[in-house]
């Protein structure tokens, strides 16, 4: 797919984290020059290090909660992906506090430095937590609830912030609501990792991956691929109508945490038969979860002719493979 963004210049925040690192690495696919901004506390060097090379990358080293460091970060740049975020339910849930300062703080600091820069389109990272405890099913961007955990809050007021920020001074801001982003890159280790890694080194290591709850919970798995698209999509369509506003990012199926490990124990077990045998526990449902998520997605497809290419079990697949490669 063309996007027509070569050699502009694009500033991704986060740019050494999981969705973050595949961004970058798309950018330069597509001949930007790309700057990537990290503080390194959940991003890795060891993602972003084999792109050292290419003279149209540049790595920043600094933290959006410090203004300063986003005014650097800023500096010369046309487009900003902006990445950067403490994510994780339960984090915050346990530390509010610091959830605040990076989402919410840092984020209205790179609004304000884009802003002051002349940055053209900010396109951001929401979350399909936004929608809270509405009960409606599948998602529709203008219909949310209240928000379950702090996390969500934080997410809510991104959009809050853009909404104003496009309105009060003429910077094009899109939102991409993510569900349960998927894929390779994505952390296994750590307190806060996202249950399909998670499962995957348990599996890989004949341990009993624990399902909160009786697994009947249910998400739209959506993986990095289609991602990718959509910010690709978000920084260069010329769709008016598209900006200054949200879109869930999605494939639009849902698949319940049951359905999950039956797909991870087959696909795993390819590699190793004895990952079949493997028990699953369960265990009392997580604090600020949303029961049911399923987006729908025809506004992307609407306005950002957006057609994703990996549904869950094919983006799995792929996964498992690099997961098999890294992890075992």
């Amino acid at each position: 797919m063309t996007y027509k963004l070569t050699n502009k210049s694009v500033l991704v925040t986060g740019g050494a984290g999981f969705i973050g690192s595949n961004l970058c690495e798309e950018l330069l696919k597509h001949e930007c020059n790309v700057i990537c901004f990290d503080n390194f506390s959940t991003g890795k060097i060891e993602n972003i290090i084999h792109l050292f090379n290419n003279k149209k990358f540049k790595l920043i080293v600094g933290d959006i909660r410090n203004i300063d460091d986003c005014k650097k970060a800023v500096k010369g740049v046309s487009y900003v992906l902006h990445e950067a975020a403490l994510g994780s339910v339960p984090r915050s849930i346990i530390d509010p506090v610091t959830s605040n300062d990076v989402n919410i703080s840092g984020f209205l600091n790179m609004l304000v430095a884009a802003k002051d820069a002349g940055v053209k389109r900010f396109v951001y990272a929401a979350s399909s937590s936004t929608y809270g405890d509405s009960q409606s099913l599948p998602k529709v961007e203008d219909t949310i609830g209240k928000p379950l955990s702090p996390y969500a809050v934080t997410k809510y007021v991104n959009e809050l912030y853009a909404d104003v920020f496009s309105r009060t001074y003429g910077i094009e801001c899109i939102g991409l609501r993510y569900f349960n982003v998927f894929g390779r890159r994505q952390d296994p280790e750590g307190a806060y990792a996202a249950v399909i890694p998670l499962f995957v080194k348990k599996l890989i290591n004949h341990e009993s991956p624990v399902i909160n709850g009786d697994g009947e919970y249910s998400r739209d798995f959506t993986y990095i691929k289609n991602v990718v698209q959509m910010n690709m999509l978000a920084l260069s369509t010329n769709n008016k109508e598209a900006v200054n506003t949200v879109f869930n990012t999605a494939y639009g199926e849902r698949t319940t945490l049951n359905q999950l490990v039956a797909y991870l124990k087959e696909y795993l077990g390819k590699y190793d038969p004895e990952i079949l045998n493997v028990k699953i526990e369960y265990g009392p449902n997580r604090q600020g979860d949303i029961p049911h998520s399923l987006a729908n997605i025809d506004k992307a497809e609407q306005l950002l002719n957006y057609n994703p290419e990996y549904n869950m079990q094919n983006g799995l697949k792929e996964a498992i493979s690099w997961y098999w490669e890294n992890l075992k």
